[in-house]
């Protein structure tokens, strides 16, 4: 065969969009590919490079940026999925008394030492001053731990940021911490405000309510898993969600008194032991490269009479040794003459370790809604008669998730169906 002959495949491109963003106060739009990252978006097309590549899986935190006011990974962020919204880099804080602070604590204290970590960790360290003015030092350790540093040991990191919480509760000068209006930007482009949340790197998915099977009870949609304004315990979340069944209330408890016909339904979990209300399990879970398996214990107190319970637990990973303790309630509300029941379920969760960089960058919201839906369509095929082996997932695969929820956005966001193809990295 002739060079000339030889038969070459041709690599699709991603088609090129304008994203559009508030940058650092400015407006900007700039051409990119559909599957461009937000880090790679501000670093190549606009040139800000101290935002820095270190994982580019979400897990290091040295991309840190924020977006709309909250920290998010941009390496794991698509710039179009952040069309009209806020950015802030580090170099977006020039005129900024709180980030001169840190700054300036950072230097005092030995905070860095090759520098790398250094802009995320600023961002997040920004985010603790300017939401948690009380912050103790335990708090603190628990925000940074979504962000790593290889060199300084995080000592003088806590220090530097106590520092700066110490001078702004006596000063008194919370007004150095106020974030400018995010929405800013959306207004100047449409005249409108957005009411829509971008919650981490997974935007948020359209509204089109759930479908059911034709062999199955419908399941009603309930809108997306929301973060609690006021949080009822120091360095907790809290989240709510629900959902709509076609069954009544009374069927509907007498099943989820059964603690393991209730476990078959949610996924990736597993009945060890039980000893009267007293529970020891495991939930398997998988965030793209990242697989974990808690055990623990938890407590079920449960009030018949209001239709209502509480699930509290606790439990470790092996493989990262990340730690969680969370409690579940849930809540039964008749609908339509007691012939349909809502279920509300709330969420409050802290998440220690490697993994903890979940809990504030939004994915966990979008986690747990993903999986409430899920244990509501297992709980009405269960209530349908089905056996506890029929679409029950092993394990929750968090980029099957959110590459749906991108789907769904996007086609919303242009108006035309755009494929994603996320490239495989090794473990």
């Amino acid at each position: 065969m002739k060079p000339n002959d030889i038969p070459h495949t041709t690599v699709p491109t991603s088609p090129a969009q304008n994203v559009r963003l508030n940058l650092n106060g400015e407006l900007v739009e700039k051409s990119a590919a559909a599957r461009t990252h937000l880090a790679d978006f501000v670093r190549e097309q606009c040139g800000l490079t101290g935002t820095h590549l270190g994982c580019e899986q979400g897990v290091c935190g040295s991309c840190t940026v924020m977006l709309d006011g909250q920290p998010v990974r941009s390496c794991i962020a698509l710039a179009a999925a952040c069309q009209d919204r806020s950015v802030r880099t580090i170099e977006g804080y020039a005129d900024d008394p709180a980030m001169a602070a840190l700054r300036a604590a950072f230097s005092r204290e030995h905070a860095l030492q090759c520098g790398y970590c250094t802009p995320g960790m600023l961002a997040t360290a920004y985010d603790i001053v300017r939401r948690l003015p009380e912050a103790d030092e335990q708090t603190i350790r628990v925000e940074l731990s979504g962000n790593l540093c290889r060199c300084t040991g995080y000592v003088g990191i806590v220090r530097a940021i106590q520092s700066v919480l110490a001078e702004r509760r006596e000063s008194r000068a919370a007004d150095g911490f106020a974030e400018p209006n995010p929405l800013l930007a959306i207004v100047q482009i449409h005249g409108e405000t957005s009411d829509s949340a971008f919650a981490g790197f997974v935007a948020k998915a359209s509204s089109t309510p759930a479908t059911a099977s034709p062999t199955s009870p419908a399941l009603h949609a309930a809108p997306p898993a929301t973060a609690s304004a006021a949080e009822n315990r120091k360095g907790w979340s809290h989240i709510e969600d629900g959902f709509t069944i076609d069954f009544p209330p009374d069927q509907v408890w007498a099943f989820m008194s059964d603690v393991n016909a209730l476990a078959s339904c949610l996924p990736g979990a597993e009945i060890l032991e039980q000893d009267g209300e007293t529970l020891k399990g495991r939930i398997a879970i998988k965030f793209g490269p990242i697989s974990a398996a808690f055990n623990g214990t938890a407590v079920l107190e449960r009030n018949d009479a209001a239709l209502k319970g509480t699930l509290r637990g606790a439990g470790t990973d092996s493989i990262s040794h990340s730690r969680a303790k969370g409690d579940i309630g849930f809540r039964l509300l008749p609908q339509d003459g007691a012939q349909k029941t809502s279920v509300e379920i709330t969420l409050d969760h802290v998440l220690q370790g490697p993994l903890a960089q979940f809990s504030r960058s939004g994915l966990v919201r979008n986690f747990v809604s993903h999986m409430i839906a899920t244990f509501g369509r297992n709980l009405v095929a269960r209530l349908g008669g089905a056996t506890d082996t029929v679409n029950i997932p092993a394990k929750l695969n968090v980029p099957g998730m959110v590459a749906s929820g991108f789907w769904n956005s996007l086609t919303r966001l242009f108006g035309k169906l755009t494929r994603f193809r996320f490239g495989k990295r090794s473990s």
